[in-house]
């Protein structure tokens, strides 16, 4: 069971990081796409924002689909989907075409992180979620990372449209190592049994609503905080590049090394922020107290990121920018336990899990658009979304600390359940 769970948990890493690597090629190759297909900056801003529509849009009924099919098949579709739908950006010859790739390929990235997070909370005990859950978290800062360098490669040797091609072949070899590797870990007598607690456990519990979720006002403040932290942390997923290149003067050279300074630090921010969640919980302090000080110590810090505008130094911006990256994944380690922590029952924490982020993912939609526009209105300077981003940090921590309340299940009523089914709850299992 102890080498089968960390398989499983790194197949969901590279999951995540072929996620960020097909939604942040389009960041890379933006200036060269704006180049051939005549596109202005605005345009360019409603580019970068179509994936979020549909990614947002589809967290939540995602999550409820996660929930009853299970995560073995909810995630190898999901993988299939965006990929196919990255690789058909490189027919798009105007930005009605690139459009609809992107909204479809947001269609199917929603699938990766609800199902990512149920496959945590049943292969791992709440004293290790925070480390496993910062591993495959941190698939998305490697992605992010690795798209830099490895889209500008691409970029340079064969130009962008073959950038969406490999990219998006990447995601299809990986459902096919899915299929042949996650099966044996299930087969492990450790697992079945793992697996046949659980069905005693859902059994015995009522069915609780759906609906009945947005009742919580923790579920509120996990939605507005977590807003608040992607708000942030998609400026580098999306204009960061860009930003590097038309205000910091990169070459495509220095963006894919230099540019990759902020992602790396992030990667390390995330695995230390889940240890920090777990050893502060084993030592005896409670689960709220270990998870809110990780999650809003993060938040605080990452606010660092409006200090980069008063800067003119090169290192100190990547030093300001490194620091608010590392804050965020050192916050997101324990934002992604929230779902297996405060759910119901166990057949609850994907759709959890696509709640919250269907509310962090809408945060895309702005700090894409808001940062086109501001451009175009402050004649290219990125200062105003810059400090924009520092005030939503501060946000998000206040969120997390004060609507959030006790980090435990959701207590529920009898308003809250529905009719219970045995068999169904054992066969969902």
């Amino acid at each position: 069971m102890q080498k089968g769970r960390w398989l499983v948990i790194f197949l969901c890493f590279l999951a995540v990081a072929i996620n960020y690597i097909d939604r942040a090629n389009l960041a890379v190759a933006a200036p060269y796409i704006q180049k051939e297909l005549g596109l202005g900056s605005g345009q360019m801003g409603l580019l970068l924002s179509g994936f979020f529509w549909t990614y947002a849009l589809m967290q939540m009924p995602f999550g409820w689909f996660v929930d009853k099919v299970g995560a073995r098949i909810a995630l190898p579709l999901a993988v299939a989907w965006w990929s196919l739908f990255t690789a058909a950006t490189a027919a798009a010859s105007s930005l009605a075409s690139m459009f609809g790739c992107r909204l479809m390929l947001g269609v199917g990235e929603a699938g990766a992180y609800p199902s990512c997070a149920k496959i945590v909370s049943q292969w791992f005990d709440v004293k290790e979620r925070g480390f496993a859950t910062s591993i495959f978290d941190s698939g998305s800062r490697v992605g992010s990372a690795l798209s830099i360098p490895l889209v500008a490669l691409i970029i340079e040797l064969w130009g962008w449209r073959a950038s969406f091609i490999i990219t998006g072949a990447v995601g299809l070899i990986w459902v096919v190592g899915w299929f042949l590797i996650y099966k044996e870990p299930q087969a492990v007598a450790a697992i079945e049994q793992h697996e046949a607690v659980k069905a005693a456990t859902l059994a015995a519990r009522p069915k609780v609503k759906w609906a009945s979720l947005f009742r919580h006002r923790t579920l509120w403040g996990m939605m507005l905080g977590f807003f608040c932290l992607n708000f942030v942390i998609y400026f580098f997923i999306t204009w960061f590049p860009t930003y590097l290149v038309t205000e910091r003067g990169f070459s495509l050279k220095s963006l894919g090394t230099l540019g990759t300074i902020p992602a790396v630090a992030s990667i390390v921010g995330g695995w230390i922020g889940g240890l920090t969640s777990d050893a502060l919980y084993r030592r005896g302090w409670s689960l709220t107290a270990a998870r809110k000080t990780c999650i809003v110590g993060g938040m605080l810090m990452s606010s660092s990121i409006s200090l980069s505008v008063f800067v003119d130094s090169t290192w100190a911006m990547l030093g300001f920018f490194s620091l608010a990256y590392a804050s965020l994944a050192f916050a997101g380690a324990s934002i992604w336990c929230l779902p297996a922590d405060v759910a119901p029952s166990p057949a609850h924490v994907a759709s959890i899990g696509g709640i919250q982020n269907f509310a962090s993912n809408t945060a895309g939609i702005f700090i894409t658009t808001f940062t086109g526009f501001m451009l175009v209105i402050g004649n290219g300077s990125f200062t105003a979304p810059l400090l924009t981003a520092g005030a939503f940090a501060l946000l998000g921590a206040f969120s997390y600390l004060f609507i959030v309340g006790k980090i435990e299940p959701f207590s529920t009523t009898p308003e809250d359940a529905a009719p219970l089914d045995v068999s169904a709850a054992a066969q969902r299992t």
